[in-house]
């Protein structure tokens, strides 16, 4: 398995309890990897675990061919970016404070997403949902990541702010040949925008496929999620 991330029989978990159980999974450049389930399915600590965050009791995490560093700030140096479901966004700073310390490009965020211009001089803690997902999804990709991890971007927005933010994902995977982890619970969306999708339960793979062949077998995948399968 070689990819710009590859998680190898990854066991990880918390306070010794795994909450994922000898997973394979890789990310290839200019891949968008969908990884969904229910709550509780594993995800996030995926994530975090693919992001450094959590160090696994068991198998391998490489990104760009060697293992993680110890420190998360050299990880996302190298281009490894979590954007997590907290969204990642200093409340009391206002937007322009907020994408001056992602040390990217101004310009760059606002030709991402022109509805931030508007925004510069206002407190994160007073945009909405939207727009502060919107904010975060802006602040990693001006960082030009090789690999972007992002843990529901869906979380608490509508569906259709949800379709907008989509295209600049798709465009950094095809555009800059990055690698994309997204979890996400709305499926027909991460389908729409993903290669591949992985389903996990329980904290293990039970159904891996391309996402057009998952789209169109809605019921393997719905068997999966709810571990009927």
């Amino acid at each position: 398995m070689t990819g710009l991330l590859n998680l190898t029989a990854v066991t990880a978990g918390y306070a010794g309890i795994p909450a994922v159980r000898d997973l394979d999974l890789s990310v290839a450049p200019g891949e968008i990897v969908a990884m969904l389930g229910p709550n509780g399915a594993g995800k996030t600590t995926t994530l975090l675990t693919a992001a450094g965050v959590i160090t696994p009791m068991a198998g391998a995490v490489t990104a760009f061919g060697r293992p993680l560093r110890k420190r998360l700030e050299q990880n996302a140096r190298a281009g490894l970016v979590l954007v997590p479901d907290t969204r990642g966004v200093f409340h009391t700073l206002s937007v322009r404070d907020n994408l001056a310390l992602a040390r990217g490009s101004l310009d760059e965020a606002l030709n991402l997403f022109p509805a931030l211009n508007g925004l510069m001089s206002r407190r994160c803690g007073q945009l909405s949902g939207g727009e502060q997902q919107m904010l975060a999804i802006a602040k990693a990709l001006v960082l030009r990541p090789r690999v972007l991890l992002i843990d529901e971007m869906s979380m608490g927005l509508a569906p259709v702010a949800v379709q907008a933010l989509l295209p600049s994902i798709r465009a950094l995977a095809d555009r800059l040949g990055a690698g994309v982890l997204l979890v996400e619970q709305h499926i027909d969306l991460a389908l729409s925008i993903a290669d591949r999708a992985v389903v996990l339960h329980h904290g293990r793979v039970v159904l891996t496929g391309k996402a057009a062949d998952l789209r169109a077998d809605r019921h393997a995948v719905a068997d999966a999620y709810f571990g009927a399968g």
